[in-house]
């Protein structure tokens, strides 16, 4: 036997749904976390430091600056030795070359000079010949020693001691044998035979040197965890900059094993999940009708990851402080198209992510959650532009006195406050006012409706409405009537009343395509009395679906034309129906003829609406306008809808629908005038009556 049950599958694609929902969202935040603590904090030298008190979370070695390593370097250098290998072949090589070159002697000179040469030449080979490039930059120290290897043995001589190439050749030519026949010699291009046979020995002076630098401490200290590096508004001098430097450092070193980086990403991804998981959580138990709807759901999550990510773009370069980012702007947002409870929750959630990327997270939240509040108290309802600019004002002093409240408690007296942070509040003051322009680019993303939109839509002076007061002026000042029923029924049960005097307007938009068939449009003349019952009835039903396809054509919201198909619910045309079925008791009658196509009312507003339209247009009939007749008349009507299940799908209680009663009697004796009625005076008081003195 299957025991399956639609209600579990439903429950199973909800958890699911969600639960990717929850996923989706970490995946995202998380891979936009900074990924490297040392991005978390900008370390200036000179300024003051922006964060809350660091101390050391464990032990570090204070790392030198680059510059007192290079000093060290530098001086460590001047005593290092570099090795040249002594290459004894070279001089025998050259000295033969010139003697078997010069054989048959040289021009203008006797033999002798071949002896004399061939002697100064291995005199200078004996004393050391170097790379003419490597000679000149030793020998700017004059006190520089090299270390000449021959063989197995290693000696240091002075590079005074020693020739480079050219200055071979030179004082070949300065000795005083050679001196007096420099022309003849020169012709013999003497320099040929002069090489270098001190050769630079790379491997060994590499790992002398290497030798030498490993002498050089890095460190200059350690700081020991607990330690106390630098506290908010210090200013960052250059010991302590050495410090964060050597912190950053080691952490940085830290967090490259692949151990360490798995359990940071493990953390972030437990942190944000269950803030996530609480946002869900809140929303399934309190708000569960917006996961009926796609677009609340994308709004939400949207909004969290998009300012979350912001966040850490601007973290993770440090480019600007985090106050400049407007945070508020989420429960702006949520609160106008949303509700306050969902709006503060979904702040609270993101400031609470966003506060592990900073070294500050108490203050940043304290800023954050009263400029949240302070946007959502202020802005109750947007309906012109000024309320935006008081929740601007309002925003940026609730931040600034809870920052400079928290200067004050840190520091006291005994510190200068730091008033940059104020400058980035007053800039995300400004950034606040673009919330205006991105209402509408929400509306349009997401599908909402804003009241900015809906007063827009309610000016009289809208192509359409222009036209309905036109073509079926009747209709249009029963609109307007049921609007101002309708609004001041949702001022007292709790509805969005901007919203149903909106709906009021263009609920009956439809009728302009047969205005003379409605009887607030007629003069006399009926043109029901020519058609049989079922058309007449298919004419007024008509007025819903052609009021759809203007609402189309005019490019009018969802949530309006929600309305124009609500109004009337399932209901029938009454009139046309009974009589069909009093004058034709034989003939069978075809219900859904005359029955408008629904759906019924589905929200408290649309709720409004129906009660207000049917009793509006019912009370013109009345035939005289006494409190009782009024009351009367509200009671029948509003009792026969509920009787009928009209309002059985939307949320509205029997409380709410007795105070809607309430709201229309009153408002009906004061549109129609209702008086007591005065008492006639009797024909023998009126001759007993006193004369009226003149």
């Amino acid at each position: 036997m299957n025991n399956f049950n639609p209600k579990d599958n439903v429950m199973l694609r909800d958890i699911l749904v969600r639960a990717a929902l929850i996923i989706g969202t970490v995946a995202v935040i998380v891979w936009a976390l900074p990924r490297e603590t040392d991005r978390t904090f900008k370390v200036e030298l000179g300024k003051p430091w922006h964060y809350a008190e660091l101390t050391a979370p464990f032990d570090f070695p204070i790392y030198k600056s680059e510059q007192a390593v290079m000093a060290e370097r530098d001086s460590l250098m001047r005593d290092f030795e570099p090795y040249y290998t002594y290459n004894k072949e070279v001089e025998g090589e050259q000295v033969r070359k010139f003697v078997k070159d010069y054989a048959g002697g040289i021009p203008g000179l006797n033999d002798d000079y071949i002896s004399i040469i061939a002697n100064r030449l291995r005199k200078f080979y004996q004393q050391g010949i170097m790379n003419s490039t490597d000679f000149n930059r030793l020998k700017a120290d004059t006190t520089r020693m090299v270390r000449v290897v021959s063989g197995k043995n290693a000696a240091s001589v002075p590079i005074i001691r020693l020739l480079s190439t050219v200055t071979a050749y030179e004082q070949l030519y300065q000795d005083p044998v050679l001196a007096a026949h420099k022309e003849q010699l020169q012709k013999c291009n003497l320099n040929d035979y002069i090489m270098p046979n001190l050769v630079y020995d790379q491997e060994r002076s590499e790992a002398s040197e290497g030798d030498l630098m490993s002498n050089i401490p890095l460190a200059s200290g350690v700081a020991q965890r607990g330690q106390k590096i630098i506290d908010h508004g210090d200013i960052v001098d250059e010991q302590t900059y050495n410090v964060l430097q050597s912190f950053l450092r080691e952490n940085e070193r830290r967090h490259q094993t692949t151990a360490q980086l798995d359990i940071n990403v493990l953390g972030k991804v437990v942190y944000v999940a269950v803030f996530i998981g609480c946002f869900t959580l809140f929303l399934s138990l309190f708000r569960k009708d917006y996961f009926q709807s796609p677009r609340s759901t994308a709004m939400l999550y949207s909004l969290i990851i998009v300012f979350t990510v912001i966040a850490a773009l601007m973290v993770s370069h440090a480019v600007l402080h985090v106050y400049i980012i407007p945070f508020a702007m989420v429960p702006i947002f949520i609160r106008v198209f949303m509700d306050s409870r969902t709006a503060f929750m979904a702040h609270v959630t993101m400031v609470l992510i966003c506060a592990i990327m900073l070294h500050d997270p108490l203050e940043f939240i304290a800023v954050e959650l009263v400029s949240g509040l302070a946007a959502i108290y202020t802005l109750r309802e947007l309906s012109s532009r000024s309320q935006l600019f008081w929740t601007a004002l309002m925003v940026t002093l609730a931040g600034a006195l809870v920052n400079i409240s928290l200067d004050w408690i840190q520091h006291g007296d005994s510190q200068p406050i730091d008033y940059g942070e104020y400058n980035f509040l007053a800039f995300n003051g400004l950034l606040l006012f673009c919330s205006y322009p991105l209402l509408y680019i929400i509306e349009k993303a997401f599908g909402f409706t804003s009241n900015i939109t809906l007063i827009e839509l309610s000016d009289m002076n809208k192509a359409l409405l222009r036209r309905m007061s036109e073509v079926a002026p009747g209709t249009f000042q029963h609109s307007i009537q049921v609007g101002n029923l309708a609004a001041e029924i949702a001022n007292r049960i709790g509805g969005k009343s901007q919203l149903v005097r909106t709906g009021a307007l263009y609920h009956d938009i439809g009728k302009i395509a047969n205005p003379a068939y409605f009887t607030e449009n007629q003069s006399g003349i009926n043109p029901h009395e020519s058609q049989s019952y079922v058309d007449s009835a298919q004419v007024l039903i008509s007025h819903v679906t052609e009021g759809l396809k203007l609402a189309d054509k005019y490019n009018l919201p969802k949530v309006i034309k929600e309305f124009i198909q609500t109004h009337h619910g399932q209901g029938k045309t009454r009139y046309f129906y009974v009589k069909q079925k009093n004058e034709h008791p034989d003939e069978p009658v075809d219900d859904l003829l005359f029955t408008y196509p629904g759906p019924n009312p589905f929200t408290k507003e649309q709720a409004i609406l129906m009660m207000a339209d049917t009793v509006e247009a019912a009370s013109r009939s009345l035939p005289d306008y006494t409190p009782k007749s009024i009351r009367d008349l509200v009671n029948k009507l509003i009792d026969g809808q509920v009787n009928e299940g009209f309002f059985r799908d939307c949320p509205i209680t029997f409380r709410d629908i007795q105070y809607a009663k309430t709201v229309l009697i009153e408002k009906l004796k004061i549109i129609y005038h209702t008086r007591i009625s005065y008492p006639e005076l009797k024909e023998n008081a009126e001759k007993t009556a006193p004369e009226t003195p003149k």
